[in-house]
C-alpha cells in the first residue's frame, strides 16, 4: 500500500510520478505539462520540477485561506520537520488563488491547460495526481485525506501504468 505523509494546514499538495512526455501534437498548441515548471524549494533554490520523477508528493504552502500560513519560509520548514517530520521537498510560499497566482496554479486551475480538472482553488490541501506522462489525471477536493481510499486506489492505479 502506499503511505502518505501527514501534511499541515496551508499546504496546496500536488502528487507527481515521472518526467512528463514532452511530445506535442502536429499543429496543436503547445501547452507545458505540469514538471516542466521552475519552482523554488522552501530553502530559496530554484529547481525544475522535472527532478522529482518518481517522487510522491509536493507541498506548496499557501496564505490564502484564512492566513493560515503567515510563518516565512524558514518558520514553515522548521514547524513541518518539527511537527510532522516531513522530509520530502517543501516549495517556496506561493499565492495559489487570486491576485499574483504562480505559473504553476494558473496551469493547473485554467479551463485551457488543464481543462479535465480545471477551477479555483478552494481551500488547503487542494490535491492534482499527475501521471508519468506529466499529465493531470485527478484532483481531490481539500476534504479528501491524502490517505483516504479514494486517494490511495488512484494513486495505485497509476503507479501500475507502464
Amino acid at each position: 500500500m502506499v503511505k502518505f505523509a501527514a501534511l499541515l494546514a496551508g499546504l496546496a499538495v500536488v502528487t507527481a510520478f515521472a518526467t512528463p512526455a514532452r511530445a506535442e501534437e502536429k499543429g496543436a498548441k503547445k501547452v507545458p505539462p505540469v514538471l516542466d515548471f521552475k519552482m523554488k524549494r522552501i530553502d530559496g533554490k530554484e529547481v525544475d520540477l522535472s527532478r522529482y520523477q518518481g517522487k510522491v508528493v509536493l507541498g506548496f504552502p499557501a496564505n490564502e485561506f484564512g492566513r493560515q500560513e503567515p510563518g516565512s519560509n524558514e518558520e514553515i520548514a522548521d514547524f513541518c520537520k518539527a511537527n510532522y517530520g516531513i522530509k520530502f521537498d517543501l516549495f517556496s510560499k506561493v499565492v495559489v488563488k487570486g491576485e499574483g497566482q504562480c505559473d504553476l496554479y494558473k496551469f493547473l486551475t485554467s479551463k485551457e491547460t488543464n481543462p479535465k480538472f480545471a477551477g479555483d482553488i478552494q481551500w488547503n490541501f487542494q490535491k492534482y495526481l499527475i501521471s508519468r506522462k506529466g499529465e493531470v489525471v485527478k484532483r481531490f477536493l481539500p476534504q479528501v485525506k491524502p490517505d483516504s481510499p479514494e486517494v490511495v486506489k488512484a494513486v495505485e492505479a497509476e503507479l501500475a501504468k507502464k
